[in-house]
């Protein structure tokens, strides 16, 4: 089923309920925990610290571990240590923290702080064992999703047992609640809006980055999109192997366009959706081919989704690197032909690929939300790439982007 409402809160339709979400995060967190044997987790990576706090992590904070963290401890609330005096913000707009569980952050930036980093992170360890004996769960195991060398050390002479906490986050994030579902099918229609709108835009003579910049500006134009990683700009010889990414390369006519909709956050949840366009022309037979085995590649592995099959049966639907590419190695072909769960990252559980899900499944549940996509191309001459996104249901699955992708949307 269809979302039947939109991205506001109004009166008179109920819409997301998150107070729900943040219940239903905090069970499964604290789930993790006990199953892995932890005490407490620190938490240092914005996926994992908005997972248990509900709070946003500003732009400039990201990929900084240490500016902001989050320490839970077993059967406890959460404590946030905000960047500087951003918690006064959290103590007036997150009132579900409880007030003295918000205190400010010891950072050291990854070593920025040069050699102050070692008084940091002896005040940083010192408040984290306060929480710890406070909690009483000292001397049990603390899970952390980042360490670096200075903190191995001074957990050692602090007496912290530390062990791996990332799994465990993964595992509760893996599956999403009803709520967080229809966030993420909330996401799936502005992607589809946006390749709509590219559909009425793009011409050639336009710069792969000014596609790229009318992407970003119609994206940030939806209420509650707080960061938009990417738009994939991909034209002509760009697209195979796909650059990933945008330039200053002029689009000519007839090309084949290759755009993704990469990491557009709507309150917090992630996209990523490719359609492949033909610009000022039509594609060519070659092409046509080119993306029609590209489409059946996606639609068996698409098929083969529903709960109790492994990530070996969607990863085996898609053929080998060596009989597709010449490739001697799965790994040169990495994300070539790829799922990868969508949430709060970019990419949750489950990860699809030949490279490990053969030998390495993982099974799939309902309340799993990912992507499938897949692609192909003549090196440097043209490529396609096309991707959708899921959620597993307790049957099988629902498609939660629609934008059409039976053949190449021409523009001519």
């Amino acid at each position: 089923m269809r979302e039947a409402f939109g991205y506001a809160s109004i009166e008179w339709k109920k819409g997301i309920d998150w107070d729900a979400v943040r219940a239903f995060r905090k069970e499964r967190a604290q789930d993790a925990m006990k199953r892995h044997g932890l005490g407490a987790m620190l938490l240092m990576y914005d996926e994992n610290i908005r997972y248990v706090t509900s709070t946003l992590t500003p732009g400039w904070n990201k990929l900084k571990p240490g500016l902001r963290y989050a320490v839970l401890p077993a059967g406890k609330e959460p404590i946030l240590y905000e960047q500087g005096d951003l918690g006064i913000h959290i103590k007036a707009h997150s009132p579900w923290i409880p007030q003295d569980n918000v205190r400010h952050s010891f950072a050291w930036i990854k070593g920025a702080a040069g050699p102050a980093s070692t008084m940091q992170v002896e005040k940083f360890t010192k408040a984290l064992a306060d929480d710890l004996e406070d909690a009483g769960v000292k001397d049990q195991p603390l899970g952390v999703d980042f360490i670096d060398i200075t903190m191995m050390k001074t957990f050692e002479q602090a007496g912290i047992t530390w062990t791996d906490g990332m799994t465990p986050m993964m595992e509760a994030r893996a599956i999403k609640s009803p709520d967080e579902q229809n966030c993420s099918r909330i996401v799936g229609s502005m992607c589809d809006a946006l390749h709509y709108e590219m559909s009425q835009w793009l011409r050639p003579g336009l710069t792969e980055n000014q596609v790229a910049a009318h992407g970003f500006e119609f994206l940030y134009s939806f209420p509650g999109v707080e960061d938009v990683e990417d738009v994939i700009v991909s034209s002509g010889p760009n697209a195979w192997p796909n650059w990933r990414n945008f330039s200053d390369r002029i689009i000519r006519p007839g090309e084949l366009v290759i755009i993704d909709v990469a990491a557009l956050t709507w309150n917090g949840f992630k996209s990523c959706v490719y359609r492949t366009y033909c610009v000022g022309g039509k594609p060519t037979d070659e092409m046509k081919q080119y993306y029609d085995t590209a489409l059946t590649w996606l639609r068996d592995s698409i098929d083969a989704v529903k709960p109790g099959v492994s990530t070996r049966d969607i990863a085996s639907k898609w053929p080998s690197a060596m009989e597709t590419w010449g490739y001697a190695d799965e790994d040169e072909a990495a994300a070539n032909l790829w799922g990868h769960g969508l949430g709060l990252a970019q990419y949750d559980q489950p990860v699809i690929s030949r490279i490990w899900s053969l030998d390495h499944p993982i099974e799939i549940k309902p309340g799993m939300v990912f992507a499938l996509e897949t692609q192909h191309g003549k090196v440097h001459e043209f490529g396609v790439r096309l991707e959708e996104m899921l959620v597993v249901t307790e049957t099988g699955h629902d498609l939660i982007t629609s934008f059409p992708i039976d053949e190449i949307t021409v523009l001519d």
